[in-house]
């Protein structure tokens, strides 16, 4: 049995437990599956390979993601089941166990044949690759207003005949919704969302604070790239992300390239937010490709040095991989398992409730290779991370 020693485990942000063990041994058989977590006393001095304070972690999970390797998730074809496989290949590589697909607001047909692929994708599982959650559906109940790169001509008023006409047949393929909860009929779509056990996110919305209590009310529990697409922090209008703030249980999707949101204003979020923080990578059809010009649907994207922008200048998307938006976060605010939680753990918990509230427990059973070692370090106070085994 191999011993691992001085390994830190991902704690919940801001926790207040003087008891949490910050240092733990780990035992190892020789399938490299962990056979047993230990807390080690302060100080204590044990044999074993000691990992000096990096820590062990479940690899990513990425709640927005709209494609990758050319592949648009909302044109998904049957004969691009090859390469979406690719992708899936490569994401793992990239550290990230799972993804919820997103599809972004587009018309009906293509819509639930990219549902019907992705159902067809999640039967061919292999070890070392990347799975997929339900997908996220971007729209298309969305605020005009605060449309962004959607297409305005799908975009569609809330109404149980219009979800019926998009997700019918495949409700158990969906995850997560987002859409504007202050539009005309939300309410209705809301609950009945709720009732299929899908996930309802805020977004592309003008919603006040007012209007995002309501929503919040009704079963909205995340905000979808938060400051983006929505209205901001204002002293006199605290808008919905101070109100998801002072709820204090609504999850905070983040992109964290420095682009779509200051790095001030991002690590202001993460020490407003604690463990709500939900790090996405908003990665589009070019992630894994040189920047350049590439095609989205009928239209044209400029990728420069990971930003995604339509030729009109609106910021669409990224091409960076959702652990580097950890990277970054943690390099603005010196709160590297903060950010790691933010990548790791806290997109489970959107989907499963206290899906981290024993993570020594879940982690016992499961294999190295399928886990993350990460690095702070403290000279450079930058984050690094690989494969654990």
């Amino acid at each position: 049995m191999r011993r691992i020693t001085n390994v830190r485990l991902p704690r919940r942000p801001d926790a207040t437990d003087p008891a949490s063990p910050e240092f733990w041994s780990i035992e190892v058989d020789h399938r490299q599956r962990i056979h047993a977590l230990t807390p080690m006393q302060p100080s204590a001095a044990m044999a074993g390979e000691d990992w000096q304070g990096d820590w062990l972690s479940p690899m990513g999970v990425d709640l927005q993601i709209n494609g990758g390797l050319g592949l648009a998730f909302p044109e998904l074809q049957e004969a691009d089941l090859p390469r979406l496989l690719k992708l899936l290949d490569q994401l793992w590589q990239d550290g990230v166990e799972a993804i919820s697909p997103t599809l972004v607001t587009c018309a009906v047909e293509p819509l639930r044949r990219s549902l019907a692929v992705l159902q067809a994708a999640r039967t061919d599982k292999q070890p070392q690759r990347c799975h997929l959650l339900g997908a996220h559906l971007e729209g298309p109940f969305l605020a005009e207003a605060r449309r962004g790169a959607h297409p305005r001509e799908h975009l569609c008023a809330p109404s149980l005949e219009a979800l019926d006409a998009r997700i019918g047949g495949f409700e158990a393929e969906i995850a997560l919704m987002t859409l504007a909860p202050e539009l005309e009929g939300a309410a209705a779509v809301i609950s009945r969302l709720r009732d299929l056990n899908i996930c309802v996110a805020l977004g592309h919305t003008n919603a006040s604070a007012e209007q995002a209590i309501t929503g919040f009310d009704h079963g909205v529990t995340m905000l979808t790239h938060s400051f983006n697409a929505m209205p901001g922090l204002h002293h006199r209008g605290p808008g919905p992300i101070a109100e998801a703030c002072r709820q204090g249980d609504i999850a905070m999707g983040l992109i964290a390239d420095g682009v779509h949101v200051h790095p001030t204003m991002a690590v202001l979020l993460q020490q407003l937010a604690g463990d709500q923080l939900v790090l996405v990578s908003d990665a589009l059809a070019p992630y894994g490709l040189a920047d350049g010009r590439h095609r989205w649907d009928e239209r044209v994207l400029l990728v420069d040095k990971g930003t995604c922008r339509l030729e009109d200048g609106t910021l669409a998307g990224v091409t960076l991989p959702l652990l580097d938006g950890a990277i970054r976060l943690a390099s603005w605010g010196d709160r590297p398992e903060a950010s790691i939680w933010a990548a790791t753990l806290a997109p489970r918990e959107v989907l499963e409730a206290n899906a981290a509230a024993k993570l020594e427990t879940l982690l016992v059973g499961q294999s190295l290779q399928d886990l993350l070692r990460w690095r702070w370090g403290n000279s450079d106070h930058q984050l690094s991370w690989r494969h654990a085994a």
